[in-house]
């Protein structure tokens, strides 16, 4: 951005600018949206760029959202084709990263507003770690919080994030993830069968916080 400024400046006035030109170089960087990086406990160990994560593979903190409506439909959204990986692939709810001192909690409703364009009360149900490659050489090494909700209107999407969406039948979702794996997100098909799991072994209604601890502490990192 700063070439294009430049670029429209009278030459005289141009060398006032390269002091500010060179700050952006050098810690432009900062201004990258930031990951929390952990250990396998989910302990905090550092903060880095978003991007310099996904290059380095760097195990990271994130979030993964499963909304279901009043007939257990899962909401999938697809992803915008613009997206850094995964672009055009369906996925689940809604996936990120908490920022630095965000509660996970809080950053799932965040990013459900922002990608969705809804909100609604979250619960965190089960915890994984998952680890590959991409094709464009960037790799995803997260320590994903799952949560679930409950909506049943439609949401309104933020075309920066997702281009389509469709509400689908948890069975049917995870046999088309068997026959057609390349049409989905790798995190979707890692944790799809435990998610049907928990939705049809009387988990599927609201769950108690009381609930939510146990299976917690029973299924993290399984």
């Amino acid at each position: 951005m700063l070439d294009i400024i430049t670029a429209c400046v009278p030459l005289q006035r141009r060398v006032a600018l390269q002091p500010l030109q060179r700050l952006f170089l050098k810690y432009g960087a900062l201004m990258e949206d930031q990951v929390i990086l952990v250990d396998l406990n989910d302990n905090q160990v550092g903060f880095a760029g978003k991007m310099a994560a996904h290059r380095s593979g760097e195990l990271h903190r994130a979030i993964s959202i499963f909304v279901f409506d009043a007939a257990s439909r899962v909401l999938l959204q697809k992803r915008a084709s613009t997206k850094y990986h995964s672009g055009g692939l369906w996925s689940n709810t809604c996936c990120s990263h908490p920022r630095p001192n965000e509660d996970t909690t809080d950053a799932a409703r965040r990013r459900l507003r922002e990608e969705m364009g809804f909100d609604c009360e979250l619960q965190e149900v089960f915890s994984f770690v998952y680890q590959t490659r991409f094709d464009n050489g960037l790799i995803e090494h997260e320590y994903d919080h799952v949560f679930f909700g409950h909506h049943d209107d439609k949401p309104v999407l933020n075309p920066e994030e997702a281009e389509d969406w469709k509400w689908m039948d948890m069975r049917q979702l995870a046999a088309d993830i068997r026959e057609h794996p390349e049409s989905y997100s790798v995190w979707l098909a890692a944790c799809v069968d435990r998610v049907v799991s928990f939705r049809t072994s009387g988990h599927s209604g609201h769950l108690t916080e009381e609930t939510c601890r146990e299976i917690r502490s029973a299924n993290s990192l399984s």
